[in-house]
């Protein structure tokens, strides 16, 4: 079985207990996380697509270690001009194992947060009032067009 997730902005192909390099996590070492953005999964055969993600599926994996990865050089060049631009630099990875691919946690639901939505809802109502009690500005009455002027009369001599 595998699984295509997206971590830290990038998408990848994963599989239990595999290793995998990613940009840096906020996660100590040890740690263990998950990932609930699961794009595709295949069960022998049973492809599942998400539209985008699969709702209820996550990937769960434990953080190894972070490190800084190869050098990456950035060579530019425009020829015939001289110029040349040489940078480098080393990305800043983490090293996670997938543990499992399963159903994620359901999430707890919040009810506080429909509390608050009742007091905005209520003082956007005066505020619609007082947009509405400004009296509507004048629009400029639109300009007419000038005449045409009559095309000069050609004279034909015999």
């Amino acid at each position: 079985m595998y699984a295509i997730v997206e971590i830290a902005g990038h998408q990848y192909k994963v599989q239990k207990d595999q290793q995998v390099f990613v940009n840096r996590l906020d996660a100590k070492e040890g740690a263990k996380i998950q990932f609930d953005k699961v794009l595709l999964t295949d069960k022998g055969g049973d492809v599942t697509v998400g539209a985008p993600a699969i709702n209820g599926l996550a990937v769960h994996a434990t953080v190894e270690r972070h490190l800084k990865g190869d050098k990456i050089l950035v060579f530019k060049k425009k020829r015939r001009k001289g110029y040349q631009k040489l940078n480098g630099f080393r990305p800043y990875l983490t090293e996670i194992r997938i543990t499992d691919i399963k159903k994620a946690a359901a999430p707890k639901k919040a009810a506080a947060p429909k509390a608050e939505a009742a007091p905005k809802k209520a003082a956007a109502k005066p505020a619609a009032k007082k947009a509405a009690a400004k009296p509507a500005a004048k629009k400029a009455a639109p300009k007419k067009a000038a005449p045409k002027k009559a095309a000069a009369a050609k004279s034909t001599k015999a």
